[in-house]
C-alpha cells in the first residue's frame, strides 16, 4: 500500500505529504457528550433502582390537616391533566415524527431528556430542607437517601416526598412545551431586531423566562398547594409568610435552566443538530447507534444545565434558609413529616445547627440537646504540653 502511495506520489496523482501527515483523531465531541450522559444515566438508574427496591419506597402521608377542597380539587384536576398530556405529548413528537420520517426528531429526544431529568428534582434539599411538595398528592417518598453524601434528615415516611403522578409527565412534556415558546419568543426577538446577534437573543431569553416563571410558580402552581419554599429568604419574596410565598431568585434560577434548554433546541446547525451533536455525521454505525448517542449527549447537556444553574445555587441558598412561616408549619400535608407537631422535631432555623442525616445530635421542641441512639459526641483532646 505504501509502495503504490509513493509511484502516485511521484506521478503527481497524490498531493505530496499525504504519507507523512499525522492520523486525524476518531474521537468527536459527541462521543464525549455521550459518555457523559451515559455515566450520569448509570448513576440515576442505580440510585432509582435503590429506592424502589430499599425502605423509601413508602408514602409519606399528609398528617391530620386536610387541605381545603377547592385545594384537593385544583391539584386533582391538574393532575389529570398533566397525566393526559403525556401520551398526547410522546404521539405528537416521538411517534407521528417516526412513522412521517423515519428517524427521532430533537424534540424527540429532548422529551426524553426532560423526564430524566425529574431526578434532580429534590437535590434542593441535598443539605438542608427549603422546598416541601404537597403530601396529599400521590407520592412514594423520593430517592434522596440513596443519593451518595445526602445530608438532610430523612427517614421512611418522613422525608422529602415526591409527587410522582405529578412531576414525572410534567416534567417530561410540560418542559418541553416551556422550551418550545422561549424559542417561539427567540425568534420573534430575531424578527423584530435582526442584527440583535446571540448575546442579545438569550438576553431576550433569560429576562422572558424570569418573568415566566413567576407567573407559573409563583403565580399558579404554588397558590394552588402544589409545593412551598419555607426556607425562602422573604425580604426576596412575593406574598412572604404565607404558604405560597415565591422567592425571587428562583425566577432567576429556573429561568436559568429554561434559558439553557432553549438555547439548546434553538442554536442548531444547517442540519437541524444541536451543539453537542457535532461530529455525529463522522462516526460510524447504524442508526441505533448514532440515535443513542444523540440521547445521551443531549440528555448529558440538559443535566449539566439544570446542575448548573439549579441545583448547585440551590445549596448555597439552603444554607442561608429563613425560619419557616407559621402559615406552612401549620399545615401538615407541607412539613413532609420531618419537623413539627407530633415529631419531636423542630423545623430548620437560622439559630438551630443543621443536622447531618439521622446520626447528628439536635435540638428538640424543649431546647435540649438531643443525641440520637448509636450516636456518640466527640470527646476534647488535650494539647501536648512540655514536661
Amino acid at each position: 500500500m505504501q509502495l503504490a502511495l509513493r509511484k502516485k506520489i511521484e506521478s503527481h496523482e497524490v498531493p505530496t505529504g499525504v504519507l507523512d501527515s499525522p492520523p486525524r483523531s476518531s474521537f468527536r465531541p459527541v462521543q464525549a457528550w455521550a459518555l457523559a450522559g451515559g455515566a450520569i444515566l448509570t448513576v440515576q438508574l442505580y440510585v432509582w433502582a435503590k429506592w424502589v427496591t430499599g425502605p423509601y419506597f413508602v408514602r409519606v402521608p399528609p398528617g391530620p390537616s386536610d387541605p381545603p377542597t377547592w385545594m384537593k380539587t385544583i391539584l386533582g384536576i391538574w393532575t389529570g391533566v398533566i397525566m393526559l398530556g403525556l401520551p398526547v405529548a410522546i404521539y405528537c413528537v416521538v411517534i407521528r415524527p417516526w412513522r412521517r420520517e423515519r428517524r427521532i426528531t430533537t424534540d424527540g429526544m429532548l422529551i426524553g431528556a426532560f423526564g430524566l431529568a425529574f431526578f434532580q428534582d429534590p437535590l434542593l434539599n441535598y443539605l438542608n430542607t427549603w422546598c416541601t411538595y404537597n403530601t396529599w398528592l400521590f407520592n412514594r417518598g423520593s430517592w434522596v437517601m440513596d443519593v451518595p453524601g445526602w445530608v438532610s434528615w430523612n427517614k421512611p415516611g418522613q422525608m422529602m416526598a415526591e409527587p410522582l403522578l405529578m412531576n414525572a409527565p410534567g416534567y417530561t412534556w410540560g418542559v418541553l412545551l416551556c422550551t418550545m415558546l422561549g424559542c417561539w419568543v427567540m425568534r420573534r426577538a430575531k424578527l423584530r431586531w435582526p442584527n440583535i446577534g446571540v448575546p442579545g437573543l438569550i438576553g431576550v431569553l433569560v429576562v422572558f423566562t424570569f418573568f415566566f416563571d413567576i407567573v407559573i410558580e409563583g403565580l399558579f402552581l404554588m397558590p394552588m398547594g402544589l409545593f412551598t419554599y419555607p426556607g425562602a429568604i422573604r425580604f426576596l419574596s412575593l406574598f412572604p409568610g404565607t404558604y405560597h410565598q415565591y422567592p425571587i431568585y428562583e425566577g432567576l434560577m429556573w429561568g436559568g435552566v429554561q434559558a439553557g434548554f432553549c438555547s439548546l433546541r434553538f442554536f442548531t446547525d444547517d442540519r437541524g443538530r444541536t451543539f453537542v451533536e457535532r461530529g455525529l455525521e463522522r462516526v460510524q454505525g447504524g442508526a441505533v447507534k448514532r440515535d443513542s448517542m444523540r440521547f445521551l449527549a443531549i440528555f448529558a447537556a440538559v443535566s449539566v444545565f439544570f446542575f448548573v444553574f439549579y441545583t448547585i445555587p440551590a445549596q448555597w441558598l439552603a444554607m442561608h434558609a429563613d425560619p419557616w412561616p407559621e402559615d406552612i408549619q401549620k399545615r401538615s400535608y407541607f412539613t413532609m413529616g420531618i419537623c413539627g407537631e407530633g415529631t419531636g422535631r423542630l423545623c430548620p432555623h437560622p439559630s438551630l445547627p443543621i443536622e447531618q442525616g439521622t446520626t447528628s445530635a439536635y435540638i428538640g421542641p424543649d431546647g435540649e440537646v438531643v443525641i440520637p441512639k448509636g450516636t456518640e459526641l466527640p470527646k476534647i483532646v488535650p494539647f501536648d504540653r512540655a514536661e
